[in-house]
């Protein structure tokens, strides 16, 4: 038997796990890889590793697939499902194939649900069941989405989701369980913070699993979907294409003021990656602001415009590295570069914009206290508690519903303050005034009010 050496390198920001497999001889499988492959390959160097197989549950819609890069740098042989054929060198697995990676054997299972073509991996040794990769077909405590595809596919892609999930309940109890997706995730996570299990746990607690018949799990399933980032809808495409070789770390070359001042007035977008309260402090009139934090990917690519070039206005402790890989995650593979010296270069000698960021003793007795309260969390998360009166409107939906928020001062909030800071820059560039930023979160009011959170939408 072998000794099971496997890696998980979790992105906390969309949620996902890549999982790296020691198979012997010096060489690795890598399952599910994004775009982003530092961690990985250093995991992979720290064990002496080189990535032999990348293998690929599903045609991914949430983030720009790293398969193409591990197969042009290191040789990777890419493993992927039969149905939605991708544009590039792969081997083709059907379900029931089996592949000798050396110490272990890989089997497909066909798992469709989450994507048609969704394939889950067996990882065998010697016969024994030594795991299941399951991709986003069985998770934690749930199931994958299956309304990334298309309207009339979700019920379809909801009832095959249902067998595919019954189908695994026939690996014994004590099979490990290693999904792609997991807390985070837009694909369809439950809460929590847990990112594997096993077989026999979630035929005990899965809440999808404890209904009864197909039926009664397509309703469960679809009315525990939330809303998602609409570049879901062009990164399966891209992937399914293969996705362009980056090699290096893409460049971020640095912009003059003037050069930033001209390219914004052709239509160009400036990203401000700083904190809330620097940019409540200070920005560029009409940018937009995304503090750079482990979700950063995730509100790029459903706040900016992926036909306009980006323009970064970072901190001077932002690593530009992060920036430009969680941009490439999503579909952003070259920005225009970034505002040489920052902010600071800026306000040296042009007109500058400010917020207002308060705490929550100023949301409850101060001047905002009369201002409409807008919440821009996701629904299930403003359902779990939000502040009375306050007004569910989900960031990613907030361009679309401008006009129907109520005139006079608004207070924006979120769990801490960087959604709400987006929002109030969205706010800004619509011409709003009065727009005040909560520096927290429902708590935060609650304490200080002394009063309870409402729950429900």
């Amino acid at each position: 038997m072998a000794t099971l050496h496997l890696v998980p390198v979790i992105d906390e920001g969309l949620g996902n796990s890549t999982y790296l497999l020691d198979i012997g001889q010096g060489r690795a499988l890598v399952v599910d890889p994004e775009r982003d492959l530092r961690e990985v390959r250093a995991e992979a160097r720290r064990l002496g590793l080189t990535v032999a197989y990348a293998a690929e549950t599903h045609l991914h819609a949430d983030f720009i697939s790293g398969v193409r890069e591990l197969q042009h740098a290191e040789g990777a042989t890419v493993l992927a499902p039969e149905a939605g054929p991708r544009e590039f060198t792969h081997t083709v697995l059907h379900d029931g194939d089996t592949l000798d990676l050396g110490d272990f054997t890989l089997q497909a299972l066909a798992t469709p649900g989450h994507s048609p073509e969704h394939l889950a991996y067996l990882l065998l040794d010697q016969g024994r069941i030594a795991g299941v990769f399951t991709g986003g077909s069985l998770m934690v405590g749930t199931a994958g989405r299956t309304d990334l595809v298309s309207p009339d596919m979700t019920v379809p892609l909801a009832r095959a989701q249902y067998h595919s999930l019954h189908r695994l309940m026939d690996l014994p109890d004590d099979t490990p369980v290693w999904p792609t997706h997991g807390a985070g995730s837009f694909c369809s996570a439950a809460a929590g913070g847990e990112r594997t299990t096993t077989i026999g746990r979630e035929r005990a607690t899965n809440p999808l699993l404890q209904v009864s018949g197909e039926d009664a799990f397509v309703d469960a399933l679809l009315g525990s979907l939330g809303t998602f980032p609409g570049y879901f809808l062009r990164l399966g495409e891209i992937n399914r294409r293969g996705p362009v070789v980056l090699g290096a770390t893409p460049a971020l070359p640095t912009l003059s003021a003037d050069r930033v001042k001209e390219l914004h007035e052709q239509g160009a977008q400036i990203v401000d990656s700083r904190q809330p309260a620097d940019f409540a402090a200070g920005h560029i009139p009409g940018s937009l602001s995304i503090a750079l934090r482990p979700v950063f990917a995730t509100w790029l690519g459903w706040l900016a415009d992926p036909e306009r070039p980006v323009i970064i206005v970072r901190g001077a402790d932002q690593d530009p590295e992060d920036i430009v890989w969680a941009a490439a995650k999503v579909g952003f593979d070259t920005l225009a570069g970034e505002l040489d010296g920052g902010f600071p270069t800026w306000r040296i000698s042009r007109a500058t914009a400010a917020g207002s960021l308060i705490e929550a003793g100023g949301m409850v007795s101060g001047a905002e206290a009369s201002a409409a309260v807008i919440d821009i969390r996701q629904a299930s998360e403003f359902a779990a508690g939000h502040v009375a009166a306050a007004r569910n409107v989900e960031l990613g939906g907030l361009a679309e519903l401008l006009s129907d928020l109520p005139a006079g001062p608004l207070v924006v909030m979120c769990g801490h303050s960087e959604r709400a800071m987006s929002a109030a820059s969205i706010l800004e560039r619509a011409g709003r005034t009065n727009v005040t930023v909560l520096n927290g979160g429902a708590a935060d009011w609650a304490r200080e009010a002394g009063r309870s959170l409402e729950t429900g939408l």
